[in-house]
């Protein structure tokens, strides 16, 4: 897309890493439309928006309301270059212990928010046939660890369709990229972003139960600089035409560390267990995969 000035559809843009994404596309010279649940704290993040910010009140749990955001932006700006899916929440709890409710409530937004928010920005993007779709993923949506379940779970998914959906994007111009950030000085350890379930089991003491004492340690602790992933965010939508940009995109040394883990594991596991995996096959099938 390079750096000429382009349009960005932003969600959960009111405070942190959305926040700092709609900073630092502004500062380069691009258009944002900043879109969160209540416009009045957008409107205190950015309080003197200028022509390049449009503040826009949508829901990604309610749909004719993201709807109404993608054609008021469409309206003000005339395109949609990139669209950031960041609104996310957080859920703390074992896989056992956390309600039906609770877990609908993260996939909702974590998940089906970012399908809903795509069929609504997608369109002008395939019309168009160029843009770049960033969906913000999590260490979370790589790696599993305990007390994370539910909300790795709706990482999983993300990255599983954002895979497929860059395969179907391709041809029609449009690039697709995962951000799998690791622990950022954020507000996402708050209580208005997370939520610990409250019923436990004594058995996950050790496990999960450990887990629900870390927001308050860590919370606004974290070693990694949101700013500093907001530029790197910026100049992947800035790469220059053919330049293909990454699948995933890992930020934060914290990060690197698990995602390094998960593939030496993955690896260390599919090595010592590759003769009972094509065992499998049929036997009139041609032997792969030695």
């Amino acid at each position: 897309m390079s750096n000429e000035m382009s349009v960005w559809f932003i969600t959960g843009a009111s405070r942190g890493l959305g926040a700092a994404i709609a900073r630092e596309a502004l500062a380069r010279g691009h258009q944002v439309a900043a879109t969160g649940r209540d416009l009045d704290a957008l409107r205190r993040t950015f309080p003197d928006p200028g022509d390049a910010l449009l503040p826009l009140a949508a829901d990604v749990t309610d749909e004719p309301s993201v709807r109404a955001a993608a054609d008021a932006a469409l309206a003000r700006f005339g395109r949609i270059d990139v669209l950031v899916n960041n609104a996310g929440r957080g859920l703390i709890g074992a896989a056992e212990e956390v309600s039906d409710e609770a877990a609908r409530a993260v996939f909702d937004t974590n998940f089906f928010g970012v399908l809903t928010t795509q069929r609504a920005v997608l369109p002008a993007l395939r019309a168009q046939r160029s843009g770049h779709v960033i969906n913000i993923s999590s260490v979370g949506g790589f790696t599993g660890s305990p007390g994370w379940g539910m909300y790795a779970a709706t990482k999983f998914a993300l990255e599983g369709m954002s895979e497929s959906l860059r395969a179907e994007l391709a041809p029609l111009g449009v690039r697709v990229t995962v951000i799998q950030p690791g622990g950022f000085r954020t507000d996402f350890l708050d209580g208005t972003s997370l939520h610990t379930e409250p019923h436990t089991i004594d058995d996950y003491a050790t496990t999960s139960g450990a887990t629900r004492d870390v927001p308050a340690s860590y919370n606004h602790a974290q070693r990694g600089d949101p700013a500093k992933a907001a530029a790197a965010i910026v100049d992947l939508a800035e790469l220059p035409e053919g330049t293909e940009p990454p699948m995933r995109l890992q930020l934060g040394a914290d990060c690197v560390e698990r995602v390094s883990a998960k593939l030496d594991q993955v690896r260390k596991d599919l090595d010592a267990w590759r003769a009972v995996a094509v065992a499998t096959d049929h036997a009139d099938q041609p032997a792969t995969g030695s």
